[in-house]
């Protein structure tokens, strides 16, 4: 499985989403699933899928799909 294959994973698992909907468009609180809670519960998910461990204010700033592409890149995670 691609490192995108995984990432997509995530958001699709953690945000009951479809691919359809993984875009730029895709931002924190679009979508129900996508509150706080639903945030964190996604930061864990990626950090076990990509074995990292991700700074607070990288937590912070994980604000939209294409934002975690960027913010995943500084852990050496290229998606």
């Amino acid at each position: 499985m691609s490192n995108r294959e995984r990432y997509e994973s995530v958001f699709t698992t953690s945000f009951q989403v479809g691919r359809e909907m993984l875009n730029e468009f895709l931002v924190y609180q679009s979508v129900p699933a996508w509150d706080s809670v639903g945030h964190m519960g996604m930061i864990a998910a990626l950090e076990e899928t990509f074995n990292i461990m991700m700074d607070t204010q990288d937590i912070i700033d994980f604000s939209s799909y294409s934002k975690g592409i960027e913010i995943l890149a500084r852990y050496g995670v290229v998606i």
